[in-house]
């Protein structure tokens, strides 16, 4: 019994790390390494995206300010920091990854959230959302969703990645511990046996990816190499080290492809627990961020060899601490609905299932008689609801502001447009998205909810089946009965500003981004690299 219990818990314990990180797969053996600087030996300027998860703007001003990120600092000096690059939504990290690396909202590349309920196989996808919600509903299905489904099923086929269109320029790519990698290559993840005896996995995972991918020590590519810190042995290598020390391997033995993804996790677990207010990450941060440009042999010799992209993924709200009554439990709030529990199967009696993303959650009727009006009618009086939204016939999408009995509908295609030339028709009270109307230019200009027509639209039709999205104000989270929650912490998923403008520092370069938007970043990408 003692033996089955520590293999469930190293089992939860890569769960832990993937639900901070994501995932990673088999990278190229030493001769694709070698294929990779042979092709490459005459080419431009490499691009490098580093995402920091969680990385926010007014830690870096005060980081700066206290003199403190030296690396940060001579970045943003020799080249651009925006402040207010808009993330997607929900603001969740395998969300977010997706419409940077397809360029599109979940509409099109069709991965809703972390967690979200599949309509044809009647069951909770989870990609990792914490230990006793994954535990509950299954750690089979959670591993094979991350591991496999998200980027073999999951994300849209009809929706190529940027891996993909750099692949058919015949440029060379890279992936090292990012969330979602599809490509063209074929590569292998290996299971240890320590995961895949407890569980049902296979010990070995094909798999598409970029040409040199690198995810942990499930797919080291680097396995064996002299010089390499011992922190690689730390978390499996789902952490800033590893992902720092494989990007300067790259870098050291001039083994770059023509563009390279790293992902950063730390930060991220930090600011659940601290709150946005966290500095020690930073720190750290910038620090590995320093040996990264030195191993270019000096940080202005980096920036002449390479374009640097520092991006954020989304903000985080201060949630309010336990005796504030921060957390919206949202099966109380439902009782009197049957509500799906938590690794239960769906039955002709399921009236509501839940999919919670932190301070936002997606909320599916499976029987007329519990309508989305009926469910908004009941959710629409907790003050600390923030919004509820819902498609209707026509086009129009639903929104009711919480704590109020006000509502607002828009649909696409209309007379009125934004700063990012999208169009739509407004009905009566948009006020209720903080939208500001100039009727003679016919603009929108917004508020409190950055690109909110858009990318709520875009989780409304992200995936099948009748539901609302559902938002909590600033301060508050969403829960189900076994959801993680961050009382006295940090937490996102929702369209306020605070969670959705995120932080962009780009050096090498003297081209500007046309627009402040994560999604347009792969066209922005892709055109420094013609």
């Amino acid at each position: 019994m003692r033996k089955k219990r520590s293999l469930l818990l190293s089992v939860v314990m890569l769960v832990v790390l993937l639900s901070a990180c994501g995932k990673r797969e088999a990278a190229p053996q030493e001769q694709d390494l070698l294929r990779i600087k042979t092709d490459n030996a005459h080419d431009p300027k490499k691009v490098i995206v580093l995402m920091a998860d969680s990385l926010l703007p007014q830690a870096i001003d005060t980081g700066i300010r206290l003199r403190k990120l030296s690396a940060l600092r001579f970045l943003i000096e020799q080249g651009q920091y925006y402040k207010d690059v808009v993330s997607s939504f929900p603001t969740m990290s395998v969300t977010i990854d997706s419409s940077l690396l397809t360029g599109t909202y979940p509409n099109a590349h069709r991965v809703p959230g972390l967690i979200w309920y599949d309509v044809k196989e009647k069951r909770i996808v989870n990609y990792g959302t914490g230990p006793m919600e994954i535990v509950r509903q299954g750690i089979n299905p959670m591993l094979e969703d991350a591991l496999i489904r998200l980027n073999r099923d999951h994300l849209n086929p009809q929706t190529p990645t940027i891996y993909e269109d750099l692949a058919r320029k015949g440029l060379k790519s890279g992936s090292i511990n990012g969330l979602v990698y599809r490509g063209t290559s074929g590569h292998r993840l290996t299971i240890p046996a320590w995961i895949h005896v407890p569980t049902e996995l296979p010990g070995t995972i094909k798999v598409k990816g970029p040409d040199f991918l690198a995810f942990g020590s499930l797919s080291n590519p680097l396995k064996g190499k002299k010089n390499l810190p011992e922190e690689l042995d730390d978390r499996l290598g789902f952490g800033n080290a590893y992902s720092f020390a494989t990007a300067n391997y790259l870098i050291k033995n001039d083994k770059l492809p023509n563009f390279l993804f790293v992902y950063l996790p730390d930060l991220d677990q930090k600011l659940h627990k601290n709150g946005p207010s966290e500095m020690e990450g930073v720190i750290r941060l910038d620090k590995q961020l320093q040996s990264f440009l030195e191993a270019f042999g000096s940080p202005r010799k980096a920036l002449k060899e390479a374009v640097i992209m520092i991006v954020g993924d989304s903000g985080v709200t201060q949630i309010r601490p336990a005796g504030e009554d921060p957390v919206i439990d949202l099966p109380e709030a439902l009782n009197k609905f049957n509500v799906l529990r938590p690794g239960s199967p769906v039955t002709e009696n399921t009236d509501i299932v839940l999919a919670v993303n932190e301070t936002m959650a997606y909320v599916y009727t499976l029987k007329p008689a519990a309508s989305l009006q009926d469910i908004a009618g009941v959710l629409q009086t907790d003050p600390r609801i923030d919004l509820l939204a819902w498609k209707e016939r026509g086009g129009w999408i639903h929104v009711v502001q919480g704590g109020t009995s006000e509502q607002f509908r828009y649909r696409a295609d209309g007379k009125m447009t934004d700063l990012y030339e999208q169009s739509w028709q407004l009905d009566a009270n948009p006020q209720v998205l903080d939208l500001q109307i100039n009727e003679q230019k016919r603009t929108i200009a917004y508020g409190r909810y950055p690109d909110v027509l858009q990318r709520l639209s875009g989780a409304l039709h992200s995936h099948e089946g009748e539901y609302m999205v559902v938002t909590a104000k600033p301060g508050y989270e969403l829960a189900d009965r076994s959801s993680p929650t961050h009382k006295g912490g940090g937490g996102h998923g929702s369209l306020t500003k605070t969670e959705s403008l995120i932080p962009l520092i780009l050096a090498g370069t003297d081209r500007k981004p046309e627009q402040l938007r994560v999604v347009d970043l792969k066209a922005f990408l892709l055109d420094l690299m013609k």
